[in-house]
């Protein structure tokens, strides 16, 4: 009751539209994320639903990024109310997005762990709040190490990375969107 949407997100047509953009194939996409060509058809016509690491090779191989192709997936409201989905059991990790539409911010929440080895660079700035659990955080050649109710921000353009340090970790992820002009060219130091 009262709620905008209760379906899925659905980004099968963000990644068509972001493809087309760019004029290319799905051939060319499977050949740069390491997908299959069926595969990434599937997730275009909503078929198939690809997990977060899915999604991100998508992304980097449109030269995007897994929020923005979410961001793109539904068109923006006003007032979206996002619910909670259940807890599924087991080890592997998990990402919703907490903001659906094309907003001036995005925010996700990852429980669990994810690939450690991934390295972010996002051009505007974003905060991350440690809701449960604790992380590692490797920003500008420092690591940080955040427990539950923690945060960290990071201004536009720092390649960081972060790694979950205890099992069921839950962490929220709040950005300034990418197609939002929010960062003059800055000197760095």
């Amino acid at each position: 009751m009262g709620d905008h949407k209760e379906q899925p997100l659905r980004v099968g047509a963000a990644v068509r539209r972001r493809r087309r953009a760019l004029e290319l194939t799905l051939a060319v996409v499977a050949e740069r994320s390491g997908l299959s060509v069926p595969f990434l058809s599937q997730v275009e016509n909503d078929r198939a639903r690809p997990s977060q690491s899915s999604l991100e090779k998508v992304a980097d191989a449109l030269r995007t990024t897994a929020v923005e192709l979410l961001a793109a997936a539904d068109p923006a409201c006003s007032v979206d109310v996002v619910r909670a989905e259940p807890a599924e059991p087991g080890p592997e990790p998990r990402v919703r997005s907490l903001v659906r539409g094309h907003h001036q911010m995005h925010a996700q929440e990852f429980t669990g762990d994810h690939d450690a080895g991934r390295e972010f660079q996002f051009r505007n700035d974003q905060l991350m709040y440690v809701a449960e659990g604790a992380v590692e955080i490797e920003a500008e050649g420092r690591a940080y190490r955040l427990g539950r109710g923690d945060s960290l921000y990071l201004t536009g353009g720092v390649r960081h990375r972060w790694r979950a340090t205890v099992s069921d970790t839950r962490l929220v992820v709040v950005a300034v969107a990418e197609h939002i002009e929010a960062v003059r060219d800055r000197p760095r130091p």
